[in-house]
């Protein structure tokens, strides 16, 4: 019977480490999400006369246009903005799969994400990697959480001392009454 014993217990700590595991990849997904809610990738058009502005999955935040950018006429402003929607998304895309691999540990992510823009936008997977290695390099790392440990209730460990008290007069008529009442002399 003790080995029967012994093995229920060894499959209860494979059971107990299935867990942990489970739990340890669940907060790294969570961190993930963080990230890539808050993810942003802008691109502007050559000239700076449209910027365009994605987040997660590629979605359109924001458009603008110079004025300049509008006096050029109907098909000049639409390939400047095609093309600057192209590379923003793309943006998008690749800081996005760069997240998910840090988080999931798919190796080939990237790579996958990097080959199918270079098809589809007809220009390299080197050239792509090069843009990949600028983005990361000016991605703003997570803000840290914010550390209420030395904080007090009302403020802030740092914040300098309230001004004292100005000095008692002693010559109010409401502190002459309050001598004479409690008995107390100047």
């Amino acid at each position: 019977m003790s080995a029967e014993f012994d093995q229920v217990v060894a499959e209860f700590r494979r059971f107990e480490a299935g867990i942990r595991n489970a739990d340890d990849r669940f907060a790294g997904l969570d961190a993930m999400r963080r990230e890539l809610t808050g993810l942003r990738a802008s691109a502007a058009s050559p000239d700076g006369g449209v910027t365009v502005v994605t987040g997660p999955g590629g979605a359109v935040l924001d458009v603008t246009f110079t004025d300049a950018a509008l006096a050029k006429g109907p098909k000049a402003l639409s390939a400047a903005l095609m093309a600057t929607l192209r590379e923003a998304v793309g943006e998008a895309a690749r800081r996005q799969a760069v997240i998910v691999q840090e988080h999931v540990g798919d190796d080939g992510l990237v790579e996958q994400v990097l080959e199918t823009q270079a098809e589809a936008f007809g220009t390299s997977v080197g050239e792509l990697r090069s843009k990949l290695a600028e983005e990361t390099a000016r991605r703003e790392p997570p803000a840290a959480p914010e550390d209420f440990s030395e904080d007090r209730v009302l403020r802030k460990a740092d914040a300098p001392e309230p001004p004292a008290a100005p000095p008692a007069s002693g010559g109010s008529a409401g502190d002459s009454f309050l001598r004479t009442l409690y008995g107390e002399e100047d």
